[in-house]
């Protein structure tokens, strides 16, 4: 891994969910390419994946390479804590002196079952990560993009925004609100150089789906989704690095379904 050339080179971002999964893929993917990243995450694993970033960046004779500041740093937020995400994107600012690009990422899927069968706190608590997390990203992080010159926000949205899951009707609708927030943020800033979109992933292997850290998907428990197996990881993150990247310049307000055709049904 080399900060010195890549899509990425010179930029810092913050990446929501950076433990595990997306996130954790993304946050590598984005390094690789010359980012420097904030590692956000609740889970505590937050600082495995800056140390992970930062192992990656030294080079052979033992010396980081010579982009100002660490290749990432950790943070633990709780994306639903305003004080928390203001935190986050000081610390981003503070430790790197600007803000490029904001992948809201961070996510739950929480109680399943009937909407009449949704306890309220289950749909308080889904509302709050999923929808609110999203907002407080962009209400904080936005204002340091605009003061660095512009940049990319990147929301995970999901499939169930776009045609509904069932047994996990108050996730869609947050997710459906993720989707609706993106295209009318990108309408508020597209003069002042801010692109916003978001990523619709299907059934992706990650902890929401049981997977650990680089498991292998299983082949005898398909999702129906027409290329016949799960998306994987790193597919979301190169599809929010190509939104994060000037390889995407003419792109703003879109919600790009990552899903091997599920919504295309």
């Amino acid at each position: 891994m080399s900060a010195r050339a890549g899509r990425l080179a010179g930029r810092v971002a913050v990446i929501t969910g950076a433990g595990s999964g997306i996130g954790r893929s993304a946050a590598l993917l984005f390094a690789r390419e010359g980012a420097r990243v904030v590692c956000a995450d609740i889970s505590g694993r937050e600082e495995k994946a800056a140390a992970e970033i930062c192992a990656a960046a030294t080079d052979s004779d033992g010396t980081a390479a010579d982009t100002p500041g660490p290749a990432a740093v950790g943070v633990h937020v709780d994306v639903a804590n305003a004080a928390d995400v203001r935190a986050m994107i000081d610390l981003a600012v503070g430790t790197y002196g600007r803000l490029d690009v904001l992948f809201n990422n961070a996510g739950m899927s929480g109680q399943r079952g009937p909407l009449a069968e949704i306890d309220e706190d289950a749909f308080d608590t889904v509302v709050a990560v999923n929808l609110k997390g999203a907002f407080l990203g962009m209400k904080y992080g936005i204002p340091a993009m605009l003061a660095s010159g512009g940049g990319s926000v990147i929301n995970t949205a999901s499939a169930s925004a776009l045609v509904g899951w069932k047994n996990l009707a108050h996730y869609a609708a947050a997710k459906g609100g993720v989707v609706q927030l993106t295209k009318s943020a990108a309408l508020d800033y597209a003069k002042q150089g801010i692109r916003v979109n978001a990523i619709c992933p299907g059934m992706t292997w990650t902890g929401l789906a049981g997977a650990g850290d680089d498991s292998v998907p299983p082949t005898d428990m398909v999702p129906p989704q027409p290329l016949n197996r799960w998306g994987l990881p790193g597919e979301l993150a190169a599809a929010a690095l190509f939104l994060a990247s000037d390889e995407s310049s003419f792109i703003t307000g879109a919600a790009i379904p990552v899903d091997g055709g599920y919504v295309a049904r």
